[in-house]
């Protein structure tokens, strides 16, 4: 079931029941990327799946990555009454995750980052302007095999033909100007010195293969949190919820489940 959160301008599905637990998808997917592990979580929570300002339904906001944090805390305040939420970020969505609490100290009970950081190397923040500047001048169907290769391993795609060729449409259907903005935030972000601000229990997972937030970023972001875990997903990539979606159940057990 979808519903409209913060003024109507977030849209989310919502299923399960209990404390709520939300999830917010990677820049190179969308909010289909954890179907396979909702069902297994909406036993245990009331599962809201938001899709990401600018994204699907979801009004684009102005402001930067600031304002994109502030929306989605507008979002899971008005869906958990506001009381304090358990958060799940993958990808993008665990930088605006952790951006969101740092902001907003209150609005997380705990809190999970999938393949993400507090920063890029220069190399990674080159990757986002090389793929700002391209989608620019030649579209977004110009980086989808650079995309899909940020998301999964080669071997992986090949396994997988009909699964690709979702992800590579569901890829073509993100708002272009919504996606350089992205790029050029994630480009220029630096969390490392407000990591000490969060002040509930984190954690920190990390595909083995991941070459969009290579696992070295994740050892620096467990390292700067006062209190986290983290966990390696052997075998899996940028997405482990839809790479290997009982992997990456079974790494939440102990924390969530």
């Amino acid at each position: 079931m979808d519903r409209l959160l913060a003024n109507g301008t977030v849209n989310a599905a919502q299923s399960g029941e209990g404390s709520p637990l939300f999830l917010f998808h990677s820049l190179l997917s969308d909010r289909a990327s954890f179907d396979a592990i909702v069902p297994a979580l909406r036993g245990s929570f009331r599962a809201i799946v938001p899709e990401l300002p600018g994204f699907g339904r979801s009004r684009a906001v102005e402001g930067g990555f600031a304002a994109v944090a502030d929306r989605m805390a507008e979002a899971v305040r008005d869906a958990a009454g506001g009381a304090p939420a358990i958060v799940l970020g993958n990808g993008y969505g665990g930088f605006v995750a952790l951006q969101m609490v740092i902001r907003h100290p209150k609005i997380a009970s705990r809190l999970v980052l999938a393949d993400c950081g507090a920063a890029f190397s220069e190399p990674g923040r080159e990757a986002f302007r090389n793929m700002a500047k391209v989608s620019r001048a030649k579209g977004l169907e110009a980086i989808t095999d650079v995309a899909m290769r940020r998301l999964f391993a080669p071997e992986f795609q090949e396994r997988h033909p009909d699964l690709m060729q979702d992800r590579r449409a569901a890829f073509l259907r993100t708002d272009p100007d919504v996606f350089r903005a992205a790029c050029e935030a994630l480009a220029g972000l630096d969390l490392r010195t407000e990591l000490v601000a969060v002040n509930v229990p984190v954690l920190v997972l990390v595909g083995e293969h991941d070459e969009a937030t290579p696992p070295p970023m994740s050892h620096e972001l467990a390292a700067g949190l006062p209190h986290a875990e983290l966990k390696i997903i052997p075998g899996c990539a940028h997405v482990p919820q839809l790479q290997a979606p009982q992997q990456f159940l079974g790494a939440l057990r102990g924390f969530l489940l």
